[in-house]
C-alpha cells in the first residue's frame, strides 16, 4: 500500500510541476520528494518478494535450512526437484494418486517442471542453518563450509585403521587423538582388532572374486531389464512391478518385485525396501542350475550392492523365492519408486556339471 501511495504521490507532483511550468525551487522539492517515495516503494516490493520466497520454501518440498539439529546429515541437499522425487512421487506411486505441491495442490510431473534461475539465484542467498554449528550461512557457501570450516562438524580418529571406533565433532579431534589408547595397545590387543577388521576385507574380497569366478562360466547371459508398476486386484490394491518377458541363455524369464514385502500399507512406512523374484517362462528338459544378480542399468545413478543369489530351476519349481533388492538405503529405494520404470541390468550364469 505504501509503495502504489507512493507511486501515485509521484504521478500528482508530477502533473503539478508541469502546469507549474517549472516553478523554481517548489518544483526541485517535489521531484526529490518523489524520487524517494520511488526508491522505498522498489525496496518494499524487493524486501515483499523474499519475505514470500522464505514462506513458500520450506512447504514446497525445497528447504531453506540445513539439516536437523538431532541428526546432522552433512550437506544440505541441493535445490531443484530433489524434494519432490524423494518424497512426493513415491507417496503418489504407492497411493496410486497424482503427485501433488503440498502448498498450491498443482500437479507435479518431470515433464510440467521446469527450472527457475531467479529463485535459484534468489534462494541461495538465503541463510540456511548448518546442522552442525546451527549458525546461518548463504545457502551457496553452506557445502563448504560443512565439509571443510566447521568445527563441529563430524570427524573421525587418525588411530581408526587399528581399531579406534571414536567420532565427534572437529574442535575435539586434538584432544582425543592426544588421549587416544590405541596407540599404546599392545601388539596381541592390535592383532585381535586386526584380525576383525580382516574378516570384513574378506567378505568383501570373497564376493568380488565370486563374480570373476562367475564372469568365467561358459554360459553367460546379460540383459536390461525394465519394471514396470501395475496394481493388484484385491480390493485394497497393491503396487508391484513386472517385467515383459525376455531371453536369456535361450530361456525366456520374467522378473517381479513387491515394495516391503507387500506390506498393507508401506506409504505408511518411513523404511522402504524391494524385493525381487526371477520366473522361468519356457519348459526345460533337465534342472536348470544359475546364478544371478541385479545391477543398476547404464544411465541409472541408483546405489546397488551386488548380491549373488543361486538356484535350480525345474518345470515343477521354476520360480525363486523374493529375495532383497541390495540398494543402500530408503532413500535410493525412493529413487526408484518415483521413477517412471526400474531399469536394471540382470546378469545369468548357467552351472554345468
Amino acid at each position: 500500500r505504501q509503495a502504489n501511495a507512493g507511486l501515485e504521490l509521484e504521478t500528482r507532483q508530477q502533473r503539478t510541476s508541469g502546469l507549474a511550468g517549472g516553478g523554481g525551487g517548489d518544483s526541485g522539492l517535489q521531484l526529490a520528494a518523489a524520487s524517494g517515495f520511488r526508491r522505498s516503494a522498489e525496496g518494499l516490493r524487493r524486501s515483499s518478494f523474499q519475505a514470500r520466497v522464505r514462506r513458500r520454501l520450506p512447504s514446497a518440498g525445497i528447504r531453506s535450512s540445513g539439516p536437523a539439529r538431532d541428526s546432522p546429515r552433512g550437506p544440505a541437499p541441493p535445490l531443484g526437484f530433489q524434494g519432490p522425487r524423494t518424497h512426493a512421487h513415491p507417496d503418489a506411486r504407492l497411493k496410486e494418486e497424482q503427485a501433488t505441491c503440498p502448498n498450491c495442490r498443482c500437479e507435479i510431473s518431470k515433464s510440467l517442471c521446469c527450472r527457475n534461475l531467479a529463485v535459484e539465484k534468489a534462494v541461495s542467498e538465503l541463510p540456511s542453518e548448518c546442522g552442525f554449528c546451527l549458525r546461518q550461512f548463504p545457502r551457496s557457501l553452506l557445502e563448504r563450509h560443512q565439509k571443510e570450516e566447521c568445527q563441529d562438524r563430524v570427524t573421525q580418529c587418525k588411530y581408526k585403521r587399528i581399531g579406534c571406533p571414536w567420532h565427534g565433532p572437529f574442535h575435539e579431534l586434538t584432544v582425543h587423538e592426544a588421549a587416544c589408547a590405541h596407540p599404546t595397545k599392545t601388539g596381541n590387543e592390535l592383532m585381535e582388532i586386526l584380525d576383525e577388521m580382516d574378516q570384513s576385507h574378506r567378505k568383501e574380497m570373497q564376493l568380488y572374486n565370486s563374480i570373476f569366478s562367475l564372469l568365467s562360466f561358459e554360459k553367460i547371459g546379460y540383459t536390461e531389464v525394465q519394471f514396470r508398476p501395475y496394481r493388484t486386484d484385491d480390493f485394497i490394491t497393491r503396487l508391484y512391478y513386472e517385467t515383459p518377458r525376455f531371453t536369456v541363455l535361450n530361456q525366456t524369464w520374467v522378473l517381479k518385485a513387491r515394495v516391503n514385502d507387500s506390506e498393507r500399507n508401506p506409504n505408511l512406512s518411513c523404511k522402504r525396501t524391494l524385493s525381487f523374484q526371477l520366473l522361468l517362462k519356457s519348459k526345460v528338459t533337465a534342472p536348470l542350475e544359475c546364478s544371478f544378480l541385479l545391477l543398476k542399468g547404464p544411465y541409472d545413478d541408483v546405489k546397488i550392492s551386488p548380491v549373488i543369489y543361486h538356484f535350480v530351476f525345474t518345470n515343477e519349481s521354476n520360480e525363486t523365492d523374493y529375495v532383497p533388492l541390495p540398494i543402500v538405503d530408503s532413500v535410493e529405494c525412493n529413487k526408484l519408486l518415483a521413477a517412471k520404470n526400474i531399469n536394471l541390468r540382470l546378469f545369468l550364469f548357467q552351472i554345468q556339471k
